[in-house]
């Protein structure tokens, strides 16, 4: 059974799942808590511009789905 949880960092929320009992945590929210970046995604896709390893995608790489942030 997989459960999704919110972590704090520093004051920031990190979106993380539980995945066959291992903890995943949202790569853009993580990017978000080490650099301040007002746009994560935009850093991330210029991280996989600068290292073109980055970018290719990896058989152990598994993409899960993980809630939106809740705006109030």
């Amino acid at each position: 059974m997989e459960n999704i949880k919110i972590s704090l960092f520093k004051g920031k929320k990190v979106r993380r799942i539980l995945h066959k009992n291992e903890w995943w945590f949202s790569v853009l929210d993580v990017i978000c808590v080490l650099t301040d970046s007002p746009q994560p995604k935009t850093y991330w896709a210029k991280m996989k511009e600068r290292d073109k390893e980055m970018s290719q995608p990896f058989p152990f790489w598994e993409q899960l789905k993980m809630p939106a942030e809740v705006v109030k």
